[in-house]
């Protein structure tokens, strides 16, 4: 299969999930309409003041966390793969009378979909960099949509609980692996198991080590790297709230990392 087959088959699958997780209760439309924030409080500590910032959110789905930077004050722009979100994304803010641009495409051809538009800040967060084959066009994405002086932010899940089977209960796949496409077929989705779709995907592993280098590559500096024994998001097998919004998985308790965060700059 060709990377031009596997972003097609991928933006199907999420364009299949984008009705769903509207509908569910881990994306709580009703509440973020009411005013909730959808944002966590790793991103929020970690980005901190954007009144007046532009910033560009990568692989942002249906818009809920671009639009809860809009919130806070930030000129946003969002960008995202499947059709349905970009779509849903733009009727989200409508609604809400947010100003904000959705961009559909491919994260890899950021900087030509963007007019060569450069950002304050460009933010992406939780299962993102999985669906992408090569890091190293993602990191010149990345770097060319940074104003001189801006300042990149991921928050993303630890590549070691992408290792495991969907059970965890064994290893099944390798660490770092750029380019190995890992099929996959499943009912449901992470947002709602029980939903009555069927989804084909194909997601790629890559280690912390090729983050970092691809990032540096590009000649941002890295300026902090933090793990993380928790998760803000109650998504894996037989989790328990060890605190207010602090998820870990019973069977490893702290042994295993399950989030971390990065902030790299562009020299300016």
């Amino acid at each position: 299969m060709s990377e031009s087959e596997w972003f097609a088959l991928n933006r199907a699958s999420w364009n299949a999930r984008t009705p769903v997780h509207l509908r569910s209760r881990l994306y709580d439309l009703a509440a973020f309409k009411a005013g909730r924030s959808s944002l966590k409080p790793i991103e929020l500590e970690q980005v901190g003041d954007v009144r007046g910032r532009s910033l560009l959110h990568l692989q942002c789905h249906f818009g809920q966390d671009t639009l809860s930077w809009a919130r806070l004050g930030s000129r946003v722009t969002g960008l995202d793969l499947s059709d349905v979100a970009i779509s849903e994304a733009r009727a989200l803010a409508a609604e809400l009378g947010l100003p904000a641009r959705f961009v559909e495409g491919n994260v890899y051809d950021a900087p030509i979909l963007l007019g060569g538009e450069q950002f304050d800040v460009v933010f992406t967060s939780y299962g993102v960099l999985g669906w992408l084959p090569w890091l190293e066009p993602w990191a010149r994405a990345v770097a060319a949509c940074l104003a001189p002086g801006g300042i990149f932010h991921l928050v993303e899940f630890h590549p070691a609980v992408w290792i495991w089977d969907d059970a965890f209960e064994r290893v099944a796949h390798p660490y770092d692996a750029p380019g190995e496409a890992i099929a996959s077929e499943e009912s449901g989705t992470y947002a709602d198991p029980s939903a009555p779709i069927q989804l084909r995907d194909v997601g790629f592993n890559h280690g912390l080590g090729s983050v970092v280098t691809a990032l540096l590559g590009q000649g941002l500096v890295l300026d902090r790297l933090a793990e993380f024994d928790w998760s803000p998001y109650d998504i894996f097998p037989n989790m328990e709230e060890v605190a207010p919004g602090r998820f870990r998985m019973r069977r490893f308790g702290r042994s295993l990392p399950l989030v971390y965060s990065l902030v790299a700059r562009r020299p300016g």
